[in-house]
């Protein structure tokens, strides 16, 4: 068999990931079977296929593709689907020893902030791989080793909000505030990221694209510190030659440009700053030195009708090998431009410059002193010339020549009052420079008006009028301010957006830390069962975030927790608002519900979550509450134990099988209910308490008393708990003992009527009148039409001997609960007698 085509293999990848991408499974599970059977041996093709068989539910069959690379741990993706699919097996302890074996290759992993709408990472990192051991160590029921494992991941990732739920739920004693802050990596790691897209964004509005090969502008960025080069634009080691257009040698590429594109354009070396206006001095030197002066690659200059434009001036050391009388290679030109070279001679002593027009719909401009003219009609703007069409050289090359003849007096004067003009012109646009036209055209607004001159009517030579030397000083006092860098500009303020950005990301990092601090604040205060004070967190949330199904889910269980029933319906109502398919703590409101006795609400939201989901274990829980707020025990517990079968964790579900079968009073059976939800969850204390409950219905106080003892540790705030360990000493004949267990739970729960009653009771037996009358008063503020507090204060009366007030409660009580008539009348007639009455147990 032939190796396999690595093209091919590429091809069917991508689009693995792109049906995955696109939340399509089954096409994914498809083509990553044609990869695997393509690439039998490939550790990276069993694991797409095992991911795929992971999002269709398929466990088995992701455990059974990835077990080979996988429970070895030679492939990290491997290593890590073949763990998810042992958590959701329960094989814990194979996932674990994977994910071990593999830990050389995760362990210095972090792919935070680096996931966008564009890029991805198919490996996991540290934190994802902690997090999953954690939960299987958690499912090992080696809670101390889960709870490191969630802190390594929130160490290195302080959003994996999964791994802080299960730290939560382990009961851990934590510091919020040190979770969720950024560490010295993620501060690295934003730090470090460079906006590329705004950097990119910014160079492209102030470098318009042109085609050559290399980006000059960049070029000039780079140079744009160093003031020594820009006293040579010619010299060989100059690199800003190159970007000002300038003619050195091996340049070709430039002058390519320069003669396709700028000699359609001419006058443009200076850098025009409008179409047809041109800025260049007029220079007088022989044409023999400026043509010498250009060393250009003659494959490269075509032979063209008009001839090439003047160099600027250079410094005198800029070219030695002409001072030592080495001319450079010659230079091809035209037969016109040859014919006037012939002609520029005899030409040389002329006062006033002028051009000659290629034709006379086409006048070319002429300018003196630096000012410039306007252009032919169509926008071409001509090189000017002397009166014999040849174009004259710098006077440079004439000082380097003792054989010419002496400069014009005019010339020397404009040499020294301009002595760096084209220099800084040149620094803005070079030959066929399109950005320094455009950077001069910006510069020039408004120049049309300064410019004055006059066509003649001899020859068709254009004189300029303007020959005032204030003048020239003016504009060359302007033009000797140096251009913008723009380049060096956009890179400084690329480097603030740089720094800004950084900032802005840092703050939005912080504010997010913040609220995921809040969030996880109140989360922890409510497993560890604080319920005022983690509603009070979660009422410090902004409005748009206390308003999700999430944080009104947890203050509906904070209210349900505190027995505030009332308010925890309204949460909950407000969620189902909100979200309508949300099932999650769907359990805990029908719960709610049957507490509110509301039993057509409760069968109402029975069937619209069995409408949602049928096979969900909240809306069986839903109707099993349902049923048993209707007395009908027996399709009760059908309910709870299907709720169990389509989820084996859900111990809320055995909570409530367990309360089924106590009312049913079948005890062993409730005992087995109350041991499977232990197992399942051994925090989940409404089992302990179930197991409590039984004991003490059984006589058994003292097996009783260590349940109940076990679910107030979990949940130590819980004043029905405490008054029932308080119970159960009662009857352990410990008066003193019980009443400081419900003293404790009337300071949890000042307005709880449980805990008051049996307060003042114990106090009665213990023969403390006073103290349970204040209690008494409390009470009958607390539940004024209880018929239970007022026979109790009849009796508290008849003990201090106020039969008036005695009768008038026993009256009461009657009147509020005449069925207990007969209890209360026999009461009253034993006003006389000094004997008290049998205990009478109350609000049970």
């Amino acid at each position: 068999m032939s190796p396999p085509n690595q093209y091919i293999a590429d091809q069917l990848r991508h689009l693995v990931y792109y049906h995955l991408d696109n939340n399509l499974p089954n096409n994914a599970a498809f083509v990553a079977g044609r990869l695997h059977a393509y690439e039998p041996r490939s550790s990276e093709a069993s694991c797409l296929l095992a991911l795929c068989h992971i999002r269709l539910g398929e466990l088995k069959a992701a455990y059974d593709i990835s077990r080979t690379s996988g429970a070895r741990g030679s492939h990290l993706g491997c290593a890590y689907t073949f763990a998810q699919a042992c958590l959701g097996l329960g094989r814990f302890k194979e996932g674990i020893n994977a994910l071990d074996r593999s830990k050389m290759q995760w362990s210095t992993r972090n792919s935070w902030n680096k996931h966008s709408e564009s890029t991805r990472k198919a490996l996991p990192d540290a934190s994802a791989v902690w997090c999953l051991l954690g939960k299987l160590w958690s499912g090992y029921k080696d809670i101390k080793k889960a709870i490191d494992c969630y802190a390594q991941a929130l160490t290195h990732n302080p959003f994996m909000w999964d791994a802080y739920i299960g730290l939560c739920d382990t009961g851990a004693s934590i510091r919020v505030q040190n979770i969720f802050r950024a560490n010295p990596e993620m501060l690295a790691m934003l730090s470090a990221k460079t906006p590329l897209d705004s950097r990119t964004e910014s160079m492209t509005i102030l470098e318009e694209p042109t085609p050559r090969p290399a980006p000059l502008q960049s070029q000039r960025s780079v140079n744009s510190s160093l003031a020594p080069s820009m006293t040579d634009p010619f010299g060989a080691s100059n690199g800003r030659g190159q970007e000002q257009g300038t003619s050195n040698a091996g340049n070709g590429g430039l002058f390519r440009k320069f003669n396709e594109s700028a000699l359609a354009n001419l006058g443009s070396i200076g850098g025009s700053r409008n179409h047809g206006r041109e800025a260049t001095e007029t220079p007088t030197a022989n044409t023999h030195t400026e043509q010498s002066a250009r060393t250009v690659n003659h494959s490269l200059v075509p032979t063209v009708a008009e001839p090439p434009q003047a160099p600027m001036r250079r410094a005198r050391t800029a070219q030695p090998h002409f001072e030592t009388g080495t001319d450079g290679p010659p230079k091809m030109r035209s037969a016109s431009v040859r014919s006037r070279g012939r002609r520029g001679d005899d030409a040389e002593a002329s006062d006033v410059s002028t051009t000659t027009s290629q034709s006379s719909a086409h006048p070319e401009p002429s300018s003196l002193h630096g000012h410039s003219e306007p252009s032919s009609v169509h926008g071409h703007p001509e090189r000017k010339r002397t009166v014999s069409g040849q174009v004259p050289p710098t006077n440079t090359s004439r000082s380097n020549d003792p054989n010419l003849a002496p400069q014009r007096r005019s010339d020397r004067l404009l040499n020294q009052i301009r002595p760096i003009s084209n220099k800084w012109s040149s620094a803005t646009g070079g030959i066929g420079s399109r950005e320094g036209r455009e950077l001069r055209k910006a510069k020039a607004t408004g120049t049309k008006g300064r410019v004055g001159s006059t066509t003649a009517s001899n020859g068709g030579r254009v004189v300029s009028v303007n020959r005032r030397p204030m003048e020239v000083m003016d504009v060359d006092a302007k033009e000797q301010r140096p251009p913008l860098p723009t380049v060096a500009v956009a890179q400084s303020e690329a480097s603030n957006n740089n720094k800004l950005d950084i900032s802005k990301q840092q703050e939005a990092l912080q504010w997010i830390l913040e609220l995921f601090s809040k969030l996880g604040h109140g989360y922890f205060c409510l497993t560890h069962f604080h319920c005022e004070k983690a509603l009070q967190i979660f009422g410090t949330l902004p409005t748009p975030q206390r308003e999700t199904p999430w944080v009104l889910a947890q203050m509906g269980k904070a209210n349900y927790e505190q027995a505030s029933y009332k308010e925890a319906e309204e949460n909950f109502a407000k969620l189902r608002g909100l979200a309508p398919a949300r099932m999650e703590d769907m359990e805990v409101y029908s719960t709610v519900l049957w507490h509110l006795k509301k039993d057509v609400e409760l069968a109402f939201l029975a069937h619209e979550l069995m409408d949602v989901s049928r096979l969900s274990p909240q809306a069986w829980c839903a109707i099993g509450n349902s049923f048993s707020l209707q007395r009908e025990h027996d399709q009760a517990l059908k309910c709870f134990k299907r709720a169990t079968q389509l989820d084996q964790n859900f111990a809320y579900a055995f909570t409530l099988q367990g309360h089924e079968h106590v009312a049913n009073e079948e005890f062993d059976k409730a005992q087995a209910s109350y041991r499977a939800g232990i197992r399942v969850d051994c925090r989940h204390y409404n089992s302990w308490y179930g197991l409590g409950k039984v004991y003490e219905k059984m006589g058994k106080y003292a097996t009783a008393e260590k349940h109940y003892k076990t679910a107030a540790q979990i949940n130590s705030r819980n004043p029905v708990l405490i008054c029932c360990i308080g119970g159960v000493l009662e009857k352990l004949r410990q008066p003193s003992d019980a009443h400081e267990q419900y003293h404790r739970a009337c300071e949890l729960a000042p307005r709880s009527a449980l805990a008051r009653f049996k307060k003042a009771r114990v106090l009665m037996n213990m023969q403390e009148p006073g103290l349970a009358l204040s209690d008494l008063m409390i009470l009958k503020d607390i539940a004024p039409e209880e018929a239970n507090v007022h026979y109790l204060l009849g009796r508290l009366y008849k003990m201090l001997r106020q039969k008036a007030n005695a009768i008038k409660h026993f009256t009461i009580a009657m009147n509020l609960d005449p069925k207990a008539g007969a209890y209360i009348k026999t009461a009253i007639e034993s006003l006389e007698d000094d004997e008290d009455d049998e205990d009478f147990d109350g609000i049970s």
